[in-house]
């Protein structure tokens, strides 16, 4: 399917069917995002961390920093997020308006945020995957983590399909280079662990890690 006939689909797509405006949409995600919010500071989670400080971005993975500030390199993970919604949403709700689409992908995400930081999948992370010192994200990089999610969302919808995948295989690859990490290594290690992946991973960190 070519960009232009996305584009034509999604505007004939439903006029009998709920799609809210521009505005409205705005306003529906603020909601989304400060329930998220919300819903974490009410689980405990720090606003900013635990050194209760902003910062844009962090570029260490083995920082206590990282998953703390606005961005980091997993952010580019949350993107693909984006992509992949969009796809599997079209592909089960292809009838829907884009803006319909767009909410779900965004519910699906904010739930996975309030998911990943329970105790639960905490524990799991630092027992399976190579993020021995990991204690949760901060709130403000769980929320940016949703805004990655919308904006590979609306990457997806603008480009073809086929770009939408090379994206995704590109950031994959750019993650494997940079810190033997990437989203399909992460699914993987929190379901099935490998000692070998986790092994290799741990290679990677600086001296005094793990």
């Amino acid at each position: 399917m070519t960009r232009r006939a996305n584009r034509s689909h999604d505007r004939v797509a439903v006029p009998s069917r709920w799609s809210p405006s521009p505005s409205r949409l705005l306003a529906l995600s603020a909601v989304v995002l400060a329930l998220t919010g919300a819903a974490e500071l009410a689980m405990g989670r720090s606003l900013l961390g635990p050194d209760a400080r902003f910062g844009w971005i962090e570029t260490s993975i083995w920082s206590e920093a990282n998953s703390q500030r606005a961005a980091d390199w997993y952010s580019l993970t949350h993107v693909e997020h984006g992509l992949i919604f969009y796809g599997l949403i079209w592909l089960v709700a292809r009838r829907h308006a884009l803006a319909t689409r767009f909410m779900a992908a965004l519910l699906l995400e904010s739930g996975w945020e309030v998911l990943e930081n329970s105790p639960v999948i905490i524990d799991r992370y630092r027992e399976a995957t190579m993020a021995l010192g990991y204690y949760g994200d901060s709130v403000l990089n769980s929320l940016s983590d949703v805004v990655m999610m919308a904006a590979g969302f609306a990457l997806a919808a603008w480009l073809r399909p086929l770009w939408s995948v090379l994206v995704v295989l590109g950031a994959e690859l750019l993650l494997l280079a940079l810190i033997r990490d990437n989203l399909a290594l992460n699914v993987v290690m929190l379901l099935v662990p490998l000692d070998a992946v986790r092994d290799w991973q741990m290679a990677g960190a600086p001296p005094g890690v793990g």
